[in-house]
């Protein structure tokens, strides 16, 4: 068994380290052409960058810009976690969870 921290346990200089080491190793994983690991390694990244955000930053029903997904916004209608739960819009409505760091501010375009 390992001793590593949970997200929840890490401080900003902690998150940030581990955000850099993720974003290595996806790079090197890419570059080997292993997309199943660098798809892994990009998610894990968002998760701890999700930890850098603070939940109260996220309204529930206000549409948002998800990163990576250009032209596509989400309606939140709560959080949960690190979670925003809520639709795609122009979608069929199925209720799905992002992690907070996907979501982009349509207002202050951040």
């Amino acid at each position: 068994m390992t001793n590593e921290k949970m997200y929840s346990e890490m401080n900003e200089y902690e998150l940030r380290s581990e955000i850099g080491r993720l974003m290595e190793k996806a790079r090197k994983a890419e570059q080997l052409g292993y997309l199943n690991e660098y798809a892994v390694y990009q998610r894990k990244a968002v998760m701890a960058q999700s930890y850098l955000i603070d939940p109260e930053s996220i309204e529930p029903g206000e549409i948002y810009r998800i990163d990576g997904d250009e032209g596509v916004y989400f309606h939140v209608d709560y959080l949960k976690g690190r979670f925003a739960w809520g639709y795609r819009l122009g979608g069929e409505r199925a209720e799905e969870a992002l992690p907070l760091a996907m979501l982009k501010n349509v207002k202050s375009g951040m």
